[in-house]
């Protein structure tokens, strides 16, 4: 297999004004929603593609109120380096699936401080 590292590559760019932006975001939407079955079957994902799709929209609807330009640009440079890294498979299976960690695992999140974390892990694992 030969590896491409410009597959996919697209220069950087700033939007002109709201509409190409609007355009911009919509497309890398459907970049996304189009690559789905192929992210599934690529990672070898145990869900159906529908939920891979729901997640998209969800991230994308995350930022859907951001009003100034500059940041809409940045959100579409990191969208796109995302589906770079995803589609060239520069990625892992963990990397994948923190998207879905608080579908699969709803009590999961981060510990308040670095002390809280390691006194928790230390109450879960007492013999390390």
């Amino acid at each position: 297999m030969v590896i491409n590292p410009t597959y996919l590559a697209q220069r950087t760019r700033t939007s002109v004004n709201w509409p190409d932006a609007k355009r911009r975001v919509a497309k890398s939407y459907r970049e996304w929603l189009r690559s789905a079955p192929e992210i599934q079957q690529m990672y070898s994902l145990n869900m159906p593609v529908s939920e891979i799709r729901t997640k998209v929209r969800q991230e994308f609807e995350r930022h859907r109120y951001v009003s100034q330009l500059p940041v809409v640009d940045m959100l579409l440079f990191q969208s796109h380096s995302e589906y770079q890294e995803t589609l060239n498979y520069w990625k892992q299976l963990p990397h994948v699936l923190k998207y879905f960690r608080e579908k699969e695992n709803p009590t999961a999140r981060l510990p308040q401080s670095f002390m809280q974390g390691f006194l928790e892990a230390y109450r879960l694992f007492p013999s390390i």
